[in-house]
């Protein structure tokens, strides 16, 4: 990586709702320094957008304090993002309308920026360092409160021509299901996601419980959750079948909180899944490698491959 030498670091920062997770990155994904932060995004964007800039802005000091050299400097956030022109187009998450993040740390920071999507830049660090590290072709299913996808490609993941590629979340699978928060009926979010499972599980058990609390009760033989827990094993099936359609990827790497299911959601999985291909190659199943690290470790590889980017151009450019 041309772009970046010894002793130089990347700042890094993953922006959810509820918090960001930060560090100081060298260029082959190992980590200097780490730190998180409250979002707070209860006190609205502009408040937000002025916290990643003061904790960017201080993790760059860091960095100086501590006889690293800060680069560039790459953030991750939810919602739709046009990587292209570095805005965050929308969040609901963050309340973000059309907020031109790239430019804006850039100029805070003075140095070279760029902004990911969170879930994209979470399969790129998964595709080069975690659960598909080796593979050419990669669809990263990130399952938690919703689910979306990346599909990252000889290292790089693909955003679309507008920055919504990877909703396999919002695939309609049941047509008759429950509703979806983007207003259809049946999508995989509303049949699969961890939530949708809570939900599944209070509406016909009548006692709340959480995804995990599902699987270990179906494990145990309980028989309400054991249905619960069949039901979304069939719809991840028949979600992948699509994907498996679409992308033909070497490996599937499964992320989020329902991964933490382990062997009781990879087993299963996969043994549906085989009964429902046909002509296409049956992927590999693997679970994320990197846990919560992966979104603030691929903004990291992504401000790299930025830095690189220019470093070509230079050389292209120079007579």
């Amino acid at each position: 990586m041309g772009g970046v030498r010894g002793g130089e670091v990347v700042v890094a920062l993953d922006v959810g709702g509820t918090g960001m997770k930060c560090a100081l990155v060298r260029p082959d994904g190992g980590v200097v320094h780490a730190e998180r932060h409250h979002t707070r995004a209860e006190r609205g964007p502009a408040a937000v957008v002025e916290s990643i800039l003061d904790v960017a802005d201080g993790l760059a000091g860091k960095a100086r304090a501590d006889g690293f050299t800060p680069v560039a400097v790459g953030v991750a956030v939810p919602g739709v993002v046009d990587e292209t022109s570095g805005r965050a187009v929308w969040s609901a998450n963050l309340g973000f309308r059309d907020v031109p993040l790239r430019e804006l740390v850039g100029a805070r920071l003075g140095l070279p920026a760029v902004l990911g999507h969170d879930v994209r830049v979470g399969g790129l660090a998964e595709a080069r360092l975690g659960g598909g590290r080796g593979t050419r072709h990669v669809l990263f299913l990130a399952i938690g409160t919703g689910i979306a996808a990346a599909h990252v490609v000889d290292g790089s993941a693909f955003a679309g021509a507008h920055g919504a590629a990877g909703e396999l979340g919002h695939v309609v699978i049941r047509p008759d299901g429950p509703p979806c928060g983007c207003g259809r009926l049946g999508c995989l979010e509303a049949v699969a996601s961890a939530a949708a499972v809570g939900r599944r599980y209070a509406a016909l058990a009548g006692t709340a419980a959480t995804a995990a609390e599902v699987v270990a009760r179906a494990a145990g033989g309980e028989e309400t959750a054991a249905r619960v827990w069949r039901e979304t094993i069939d719809a991840l099936a028949d979600g992948l079948t699509i994907a498996q359609a679409l992308y033909d990827t070497e490996v599937v790497v499964l992320g989020g909180g329902l991964a933490e299911a382990g062997a009781d959601l990879l087993d299963p999985l996969g043994v549906a899944l085989r009964q429902r291909l046909t002509f296409q190659t049956e992927p590999r199943l693997r679970r994320a490698a990197l846990g919560d690290e992966a979104g603030c470790l691929g903004a990291a590889l992504l401000a790299v491959d930025t830095l690189d980017r220019l470093d070509t151009l230079d050389v292209l450019e120079t007579p």
